[in-house]
């Protein structure tokens, strides 16, 4: 029986989040029961809330929604996972942590894998953000800020805060670190580049040691 949609969601955005529901479902079967699958993806919508019902919204949804089910899993050892897990979580999510999320992925090339949050984030990315990232061919366009939720940080190997370290919960086991960085919102492009480059230097040093090259 199909989960029953808020009435304010055109009935167009509904199909497609029951599809992405049964998509889902298939997609982790043998992991998560279907009430688990909803109850994330509405989970997942209710976070959504800056972003508009409209196109858009059921994509970020799903995204957002197989992350997180990847993330219980492997919190739960239900997913193995293959490489470390590196999570960075500013307020936003529109800034920093998304600089740090792109640049440790691109310089890491598999070796990690990467998610980023924001402890209130925001509805988009920081424009200059996205400008400052293209300058080093990363295509941030298709990212979003995301809300930090407990089971990323389960599934976290090394957790890296931006500003906001007390709105993280702490596990013990995991590699805890709080970088000092000037916060972009608002800022030039030239102010932008000298933040991405603290960051580029911190995730190259951090790479070196969650998963030195051979």
């Amino acid at each position: 029986m199909p989960v029953e949609l808020k009435p304010e969601i055109n009935p167009a955005t509904a199909e497609r989040l029951q599809t992405q529901i049964s998509d889902l479902c298939e997609e982790f079967r043998g992991v998560f029961s279907r009430e688990t699958v909803e109850q994330i993806v509405m989970q997942s919508l209710e976070a959504m809330g800056q972003v508009r019902f409209d196109d858009f919204l059921p994509i970020l949804v799903y995204r957002l929604s197989r992350d997180r089910l990847r993330a219980t899993g492997q919190a739960a050892g239900s997913i193995v996972k293959d490489v470390p897990e590196v999570l960075f979580v500013c307020v936003h999510n529109a800034g920093r942590s998304q600089m740090a999320a792109a640049l440790l992925n691109h310089r890491a090339q598999g070796r990690v894998h990467v998610r980023s949050a924001g402890s209130a984030p925001a509805g988009e990315i920081n424009p200059a953000v996205l400008e400052a990232m293209q300058e080093l061919g990363i295509d941030l366009t298709e990212e979003f800020p995301k809300p930090l939720t407990d089971e990323v940080v389960r599934a976290a190997d090394a957790v890296v805060t931006m500003g906001c370290g007390d709105a993280c919960p702490v596990y013990p086991g995991k590699r805890y670190e709080d970088w000092e960085l000037d916060d972009p919102a608002g800022q030039d492009l030239e102010t932008v580049r000298r933040v991405r480059g603290e960051i580029d230097a911190r995730v190259q040093k951090l790479l070196s040691e969650l998963a030195p090259a051979d």
